[in-house]
């Protein structure tokens, strides 16, 4: 396994949770239910940063031409997003403020609902491409880290 810290949604640390496994933490996410087509993400790497950088990245990505984001898990605490990306992306992830973890396909096959209990999905698997391109997000979330800044320094 490759990893550069140790924080990722497939492997949340701490207590169970105390909300229902699927259900969204903040009721912005989509819990992924019954329904829903198996997934199959073999071999995926998942890149984890924190939920306000990660929602700005989302909405970054969504309002971009042609650039499609992929499955994004949302940890059940509201901290941490986790973007889908190509296997082979951990090797040269350098993003700083982020972690990209290679997963193996540990925990993401055949399953509708989230692969961890107390998450969810924020951009459901069936909704989405298979994964999101590694240069697009880290512009993504570059730029999503600009605005951020930008509004901290203003209030």
């Amino acid at each position: 396994m490759v990893t550069s810290q140790s924080s990722d949604p497939l492997t949340p640390p701490g207590a169970a949770s105390s909300a229902p496994p699927g259900a969204p933490a903040t009721g912005r996410g989509v819990a992924a239910a019954g329904g829903a087509p198996p997934f199959e993400a073999p071999g995926c790497d998942v890149v984890t940063v924190p939920a306000r950088q990660g929602l700005e990245a989302v909405d970054i990505l969504r309002r971009g031409a042609g650039e499609a984001v992929g499955p994004v898990l949302h940890d059940d605490g509201g901290d941490t997003l986790g973007f889908l990306v190509p296997p082979g992306t951990a090797a040269a992830w350098d993003v700083p403020g982020s972690t990209c973890t290679e997963t193996d396909g540990r925990g993401l096959r055949s399953s509708p609902g989230p692969p961890v209990e107390g998450s969810y999905w924020l951009v459901p698997p069936g909704e989405a491409d298979p994964a999101t391109d590694p240069a697009v997000l880290r512009a993504a979330l570059d730029e999503a880290q600009r605005l951020i800044e930008a509004a901290d320094r203003c209030c």
